[in-house]
């Protein structure tokens, strides 16, 4: 609907003694009134360092991320209607991640790849039809996170860059 959605991400601290916390809000920006606004619903999960995908159906899968400290990852996603302005549960994927990519492929499907802690590095695919989260069979080469996912006018997947478990800055790249 040309409206930009943010959702989570970390809530300021409270005091100096307190550490920052996920978020459960929902935002939107609109760029013709140049104005923000809270949407009706809120996360059921609250969630930072996750990714949301635009779906070919105007929803929004919210996938994955962190809500605790220490940093845990986690399976949980979920769907957001722009119409509603609601949030609903949307299965979970296989693996707990955090710092995934998750990139809208050619078929509809999401393909989610890398994360920290997933391990073996395990990649999974999003059917929106069924709701469902699949593996699909191969796995990275290299555990990678924060990484960067682009869909290549072939349909294939250029997975590239990121980090280690072991946070060391990484120069790989792999083909989905």
């Amino acid at each position: 609907n040309g409206q930009v959605l943010i959702t989570g991400g970390l809530e300021a601290a409270t005091n100096s003694t307190t550490a920052a916390v996920p978020s459960n809000l929902g935002q939107l920006y609109d760029p013709v009134s140049a104005s923000w606004f809270f949407t009706t619903g809120y996360l059921n999960t609250a969630r930072s360092e996750h990714t949301a995908t635009l779906l070919p159906n105007g929803d929004v899968l919210i996938a994955g991320g962190f809500t605790s400290s220490p940093s845990e990852p986690i399976t949980s996603a979920e769907l957001y209607n722009p119409a509603t302005q609601t949030f609903l549960v949307a299965g979970s994927m296989n693996s707990a991640r955090e710092l995934q990519t998750a990139t809208l492929l050619n078929s509809g499907f999401v393909l989610m790849a890398g994360g920290t802690f997933v391990s073996p590095e395990t990649e999974e695919l999003y059917n929106p039809a069924t709701a469902t989260f699949t593996t699909t069979g191969s796995s990275l080469s290299t555990a990678i996170a924060a990484h960067t996912a682009t869909l290549l006018n072939n349909g294939m997947v250029l997975l590239t860059g990121g980090e280690n478990p072991g946070l060391a800055v990484l120069s790989v790249s792999e083909l989905y």
